[in-house]
């Protein structure tokens, strides 16, 4: 089985196939509660998918593993601050 059906499921999307993931061991991207992301970041830092990857995870709210670069702790902050900067937009449209 390879990466992209491990982390996305049997439904591959076009960019799934132009990933640096692709080939590489999947436990490398889901460590150990404590253990370190740095080298499945690594992998990310240069993808030319990473966007669409980080994209997809937010899209369906995955929480755990690496996904665009970014551990669930990185992805949640970053919802947070997305739904921060949306809610004055929402508010004042409201008005």
């Amino acid at each position: 089985m390879d990466i992209v059906n491990v982390l996305y499921g049997r439904q591959e999307r076009e960019w799934q196939g132009r990933a640096n993931c692709m080939g590489v061991d999947p436990d490398l991207f889901f460590p150990e509660r404590g253990a370190s992301t740095r080298e499945a970041k690594a992998v990310c830092r240069g993808c030319v998918v990473r966007e669409d990857c980080l994209d997809y995870a937010l899209s369906n709210g995955e929480k755990f593993g690496i996904w665009g670069g970014l551990s669930e702790r990185e992805r949640r902050r970053l919802r947070r601050e997305r739904a921060m900067r949306l809610q004055p937009a929402v508010s004042a449209s409201a008005s």
